[in-house]
């Protein structure tokens, strides 16, 4: 079993009560636009990281992470990617990626809206965590946290860190 904490779009921003949310978690997984690389620094010293860059992000941040990062979680094949779409709204480069090799998992962030849904087309559980930043037109800040036990999500909980204004 492995916990996990799920956040995209800090936009620089990394609120405290992150912490709070994720300490029993085993890591944090960041789905892009993740800004100063501050939030990469205080995230890797409080739990070991996974993370691809957005369109936000310098060449620093590129240098360090990737456009897609696909890996094995408890028998779960995971792909996160910053810019993605959703089911039936994949953007051309994922979609082709879909038909050839479909995850169990598909993450993404960028468009700053909480989604998390299946896609039976593909059999795999789209999660897009939504923006825990203060930059963006999402109205409150989100950040999820879930269990993966034998290659299925357990636990899953959304966390509204407050609204999207105020630290």
């Amino acid at each position: 079993m492995k916990k996990i904490g799920l956040l995209s779009d800090t936009h620089s921003h990394l609120d405290p009560k992150i912490f709070d949310y994720f300490k029993d978690c085993d890591e944090i997984w960041h789905a892009g636009d993740i800004g100063q690389f501050e939030v990469v620094e205080k995230l890797e010293a409080f739990k070991p990281l996974k993370a691809v860059y957005g369109n936000i992000d310098d060449a620093k941040m590129r240098a360090e992470f990737p456009l897609d990062l696909r890996w094995d979680c408890e028998g779960m094949e995971v792909w996160m990617t910053h810019i993605g779409g959703y089911p039936g709204r994949y953007n051309k480069r994922v979609r082709e990626g879909l038909k050839t090799n479909p995850p169990n998992l598909f993450i993404c962030g960028h468009s700053h809206i909480l989604k998390i849904m299946p896609d039976h087309k593909h059999d795999l559980l789209h999660i897009n965590p939504g923006a825990c930043g203060v930059h963006g037109f999402h109205k409150v800040k989100t950040i999820i946290r879930f269990s993966v036990v034998d290659a299925k999500i357990e636990d899953l909980e959304v966390i509204e860190l407050g609204v999207r204004g105020r630290i």
